[in-house]
């Protein structure tokens, strides 16, 4: 969510996800008494829809324990993630979200050593695309976007992959646009200066896959995470469901 009034737009898309997925019906929605979750709109669709509302006390994150430490873990490993590549806190949001990848398919006790993502799919993760967050990587450029003296590939940042495919999410380190390619060259071991990963020349690399540009990602190299606090990147509270059989 780009902000927290999307909150019920986002839910009543996981809802009809989760249901249509797995085929059992939300009971109960558990939550804290922020403001996002508090409106007439979820209260009328929760009586439409004979979801129960379960609200923990004010200032009480140990009523939503499970929840709140799972926020905990992901934020931590998140911000390890940041820091051992060396990146700078603009980078969060796009950690987080590979923290969460990779953790759902990892094994967990309470699964009996499954994975979140197999016990949501039926099937085990495949896991041999996985690839080292914020490692420099080379990306194919089409024959139609250059000139024949210019190189047949760019470096770029791997930031983390798209739900659904095989297409990996890299930033182009010259022009700081978020582009979408699949079968790159990564160089998982690469020495890091400045903020980002300082590429050093590399010869004869081509990847025959397109790319595909997206929206420019606003980037600052001037503060190294090491010198910046993590304001306003908060472990925020994560509904918990209890489905029906």
């Amino acid at each position: 969510m780009k902000a927290k009034g999307e909150a019920f737009e986002k839910f009543k898309q996981y809802k009809a996800l989760v249901e249509n997925k797995i085929g059992h019906k939300i009971k109960v929605l558990r939550f804290n008494n922020r403001g996002e979750f508090v409106s007439k709109k979820f209260d009328a669709f929760f009586v439409e829809c004979g979801i129960q509302q379960q609200t923990s006390a004010p200032y009480s994150p140990q009523q939503n324990s499970v929840a709140e430490c799972v926020n905990r873990t992901i934020m931590e490993w998140a911000k390890n993630m940041i820091l051992a590549q060396g990146l700078n806190l603009e980078f969060w949001g796009e950690a987080m979200n590979m923290t969460v990848y990779i953790k759902n398919r990892c094994p967990t006790k309470a699964l009996d050593s499954k994975t979140l993502q197999e016990a949501w799919s039926g099937r085990k993760p495949d896991v041999f695309h996985l690839r080292v967050f914020g490692c420099k990587a080379f990306a194919h450029v089409p024959d139609e976007k250059r000139t024949k003296l210019k190189s047949k590939s760019m470096p770029c940042v791997f930031l983390r992959y798209y739900e659904g495919t095989k297409v990996y999410r890299l930033m182009c380190v010259e022009t700081k646009r978020i582009i979408k390619s699949r079968d790159d060259v990564f160089i998982e071991g690469s020495k890091e200066i400045g903020g980002v990963p300082h590429f050093e020349k590399e010869e004869n690399i081509v990847v025959r896959e397109e790319v595909e540009e997206e929206e420019p990602l606003t980037f600052s190299r001037n503060t190294p995470l090491h010198e910046t606090r993590m304001e306003g990147v908060q472990s925020e509270f994560t509904p918990s469901f209890s489905l029906e059989e």
